[in-house]
C-alpha cells in the first residue's frame, strides 16, 4: 500500500503536467470586447444617404415630417430652368446631423445624415470544442441617440440585435475569424 506521503508528490507532478498540456490562454470578455470594438468599429455611426435631386427622397422627407419641423425645405415644383438642381435644402436645424460627403457625392447631390449610434450592450462567451482554440462570442448591440432623420429608415431602432463572432487562437493570440 502506498502511503499518502509518497502519493502527494506524484499527484502534484501529474496535476502540473496535465495543466501544462493545455497552455492556450482563455479568451476573456474584456479582450473579446476590445477586439470586436476595434475590428467592427464600435461604437459606430449609422447614416443614411439622401439624394437631394430625387423626388422620391424629397417625398420621404415630407412624409417623415422633417419639412414641417424645419429640418429641410423641399421644392415641390420646379421650373424648367431649375431641372437637375436639388429639390431638398437642409436648414440650420439639420446641421448637427449632416455628415461629410465626398466630392463625388456632392456632384450627385447626395447628403449623408446621422441616424443613430450603434454600440455593444452585452457579451456572452461560449466555448467551442476545438481543444480551446476557437470560441464563439454572442454579443448584442443597441442604437442610441436616434436623430429625427431615423424616421427615414424602416428598421426598428428600439430593440437589441444579436450578433455572433468567432475567434480563433493563432500564435497564442485571439483573432476575430468571422462574424455574422
Amino acid at each position: 500500500m502506498i502511503s499518502l506521503r509518497r502519493l502527494a508528490p506524484i499527484v502534484f507532478t501529474a496535476a502540473i503536467a496535465i495543466s501544462g498540456c493545455n497552455n492556450s490562454p482563455d479568451l476573456k470578455k474584456e479582450e473579446a470586447l476590445q477586439i470586436i470594438n476595434r475590428e467592427m468599429n464600435y461604437p459606430r455611426e449609422v447614416n443614411y444617404e439622401i439624394f437631394c435631386s430625387d423626388p422620391y427622397h424629397a417625398k420621404r422627407l415630407i412624409d417623415a415630417g422633417l419639412e414641417t419641423e424645419g429640418f429641410v425645405t423641399v421644392q415641390k415644383t420646379q421650373k424648367l430652368k431649375n431641372i437637375g438642381k436639388p429639390l431638398v435644402q437642409f436648414m440650420e436645424k439639420a446641421k448637427p446631423y449632416l455628415l461629410p460627403v465626398s466630392d463625388k457625392e456632392k456632384a450627385l447631390d447626395v447628403q449623408k445624415v446621422k441616424i443613430a449610434v450603434e454600440e455593444i450592450a452585452g457579451i456572452d462567451m461560449y466555448k467551442d470544442s476545438n481543444e480551446g482554440k476557437t470560441q464563439l462570442v454572442v454579443y448584442t448591440t443597441v442604437y442610441k441617440n436616434a436623430t429625427p432623420f431615423a424616421r427615414l429608415i424602416k428598421e426598428d431602432l428600439t430593440g437589441a440585435r444579436e450578433h455572433r463572432a468567432y475567434f480563433k487562437l493563432a500564435d497564442k493570440e485571439w483573432v476575430l475569424e468571422k462574424y455574422k
